[in-house]
């Protein structure tokens, strides 16, 4: 719908235009995407005959051959183009590059492009997308927890400018999503990890149901990714298969309920922004920086910890939470996380916010509230409180890679 108003008198000349963008998107389950047997992704090639697929360099070790002789098989011609990037490259020039390989690839206006990889693959080349004469349309296939359950179910694409997390981006959405939890299997366990903190996030402020289930079986999941491979403690059993399905379709299912009404982000009062207050800087900190699942997951831990503080939730629901990330290996602090970060970490927020912290916390397990009045005295005494209660979990609130890189046993 677009109005058109023009308002002239002697003094005033005045055209005024609103205007409403449809976003029309699909996200769809698909077991084993790179089957020939099935044909959702053929299907979307077909009219043009050929295909160009961003995929991650990992990824395309993997899984490329496969790939490959999906489109032989389905007569689509392929170009790839592998990508490498981390957080360190997650930036304008890796951008550029995508770009090259559109304009070499000869990419027509409505042709959409392949892009298969986890969520620093599908931010940085979405981005390419919606940069590329404004707006060229894509397919994602999300290979990494993160990827299935968070960055490819929101339409917000973007890279790292300087120490700045996501500071250039767009809302661009993918016209579909193919949802194959296959690639889990084959997912490096601290990849898993590092998606188990975006379900603690999605739940612990917004579905208590799946929290209690993460809380039940997180430990297996985690050994099993998601039931796709025996390990040594816990096998891939059909009741633990049918638990990850439901941890990961209702945390889908409340992502997407939480985002759709605001897929723009008219309204800064986020609750799926919990665990994002502080650790856009702190990600990004280290020479070496954090995965995004233990950055948040730090903030998560201390907004749990200054919820209790502040009377939104108990001791007892606060120490299930933070003993919860501790039991999966999260990092819930750091030497990093200074009262001089925060400081400046809040000022960086505030300017994201319009001006207000916004910080979202449970109150209690399921439900969220926002925090606008935290001072920096407040936190610095929610930070030596929060210290004292983790280092009495195991590893002292360090995360399992930290130990391993410190040599120690996890």
């Amino acid at each position: 719908m677009a109005i058109v108003e023009s308002t002239l008198t002697a003094d005033v000349t005045t055209f005024r235009v609103e205007a409403y963008e449809k976003i029309d998107y699909t996200l769809q389950y698909v077991d084993g995407v790179f089957d020939p047997a099935n044909t959702q992704l053929a299907d979307v090639y077909r009219p043009w005959g050929r295909c160009l697929m961003v995929i991650d360099d990992v990824v395309d070790d993997l899984y490329g051959e496969r790939a490959r002789a999906y489109f032989a098989a389905h007569d689509i011609e392929l170009t790839v183009y592998r990508l490498v990037v981390d957080e360190t490259t997650k930036a304008w020039t890796t951008v550029e590059g995508i770009i090259d390989a559109f304009t070499e690839f000869g990419l027509v206006r409505k042709e959409q492009p392949l892009i298969v990889g986890g969520g620093l693959a599908t931010d940085v080349a979405g981005f390419a997308c919606a940069s590329f004469r404004r707006a060229t349309p894509y397919v994602r296939i999300p290979t990494t927890l993160i990827g299935l359950i968070d960055a490819s179910v929101s339409i917000k694409v973007g890279v790292n400018h300087r120490k700045y997390k996501n500071r250039l981006g767009a809302y661009h959405a993918s016209s579909t999503v193919l949802l194959d939890f296959g690639f889990l299997a084959t997912l490096p366990v601290d990849q898993v990890r590092n998606g188990m903190a975006e379900i603690i996030k999605i739940t612990t402020v917004g579905d208590r149901h799946t929290f209690d289930l993460m809380d039940a079986h997180g430990e297996a999941l985690l050994e099993t990714h998601f039931g796709h491979v025996d390990g040594e403690q816990h096998a891939a059993s059909a009741e633990l298969r049918a638990a990850a399905h439901e941890i990961t379709y209702r945390s889908i299912q409340r992502m997407l309920e939480l985002e759709v009404p605001n897929l723009h982000e008219l309204d800064l009062d986020r609750v799926i922004a919990f665990g994002h207050t502080w650790s856009p800087t702190l990600e990004l900190a280290p020479e070496v920086p954090f995965f995004h699942g233990h950055a948040i997951n730090i903030d998560m831990a201390l907004s749990t910890t200054l919820a209790e503080q502040r009377g939104h939730i108990d001791a007892t629901e606060r120490d299930r939470v933070l003993s919860l990330m501790s039991r999966l290996g999260l990092s819930l602090d750091s030497p990093h996380l200074t009262p001089e970060l925060l400081e400046r970490a809040t000022a960086a927020i505030l300017q994201t916010r319009d001006g207000r912290l916004r910080a979202a916390v449970p109150a209690p397990i399921g439900t969220c509230v926002f925090l606008d009045d935290v001072s920096t005295d407040e936190l610095v005494s929610a930070l030596d409180k929060h210290r004292t209660l983790v280092a009495e979990l195991p590893r002292g609130g360090a995360g399992v890679q930290a130990f391993v890189d410190e040599g120690l046993p996890a």
